[in-house]
């Protein structure tokens, strides 16, 4: 089985052509990409405001306990009978909003009372607070949750596919109705290779974006924390 997958993915003829292995990646990666950026306009200004002000917390919790719950093909389904032809792409976005508010929410929570506290008494307003302290202290949990929603919405673009999205997870589900069972175990490769190289390039970016002086503090907080145990 081994040998029949490697010789898949490694056949030229695989690779070309519109249902192509380079095509339907670059589907699955845009559908995807677009989700999460959606997914981060509107659920990172909600949840900074939830965060800063400590309103509807309640309402994030229990939201997005709501929202895992959900059976992801239920979900995409029932928005084909609804949205139909964006269906699949509403549901990546419903999907992704979850993890990302919850990570922004926890990452202005997360803030230390006291650096909040200092810029008070410097004098800031309550956006400066928002914008010069929480959310740069913030954005290691926030990217945090980017990076948990990508994965998920990864897995899920494939799930799509059922509904005409198209992507990794329409070679995946050809596969299942021709019984070409080296056709899906190779898609289901390419798929856990691209969630990897787009996770590690998240990471990459929230290097980017976290100010160094939050990154040695949470370093610090991690050995200190390992260190009393």
């Amino acid at each position: 089985m081994i040998t029949e997958i490697l010789t898949w993915l490694t056949d030229p003829a695989n690779w070309r052509g519109e249902d192509g292995v380079l095509v339907q990646t670059w589907l699955h990666l845009l559908y995807s990409v677009f989700a999460v950026v959606v997914a981060v306009l509107v659920a990172v200004p909600l949840g900074l405001y939830i965060g800063h002000t400590g309103r509807g917390s309640v309402f994030v919790i229990g939201f997005s306990n709501a929202m895992r719950a959900l059976p992801t093909l239920g979900l995409v389904t029932l928005l084909a009978m609804v949205f139909r032809g964006s269906a699949a792409l509403v549901a990546l976005v419903v999907l992704a909003i979850p993890a990302v508010l919850s990570g922004t929410y926890s990452g202005v929570r997360a803030v230390p009372a006291h650096a909040v506290d200092a810029a008070r008494g410097m004098g800031m307003t309550s956006g400066q607070r928002l914008w010069r302290v929480e959310l740069p202290n913030a954005l290691p949990l926030l990217m945090g949750g980017v990076r948990n929603a990508m994965l998920q919405v990864m897995a899920t673009t494939a799930v799509a596919a059922y509904v005409g999205l198209g992507g990794l997870g329409q070679i995946l589900i050809t596969g299942q109705q021709t019984g070409a069972y080296e056709r899906m175990a190779g898609a289901a490769i390419l798929i856990a290779l691209l969630a990897v190289l787009t996770d590690l390039a998240l990471a990459g970016i929230s290097r980017l974006l976290v100010p160094r002086g939050v990154l040695l503090a949470s370093a610090k907080s991690g050995t200190r924390s390992r260190w009393r145990r």
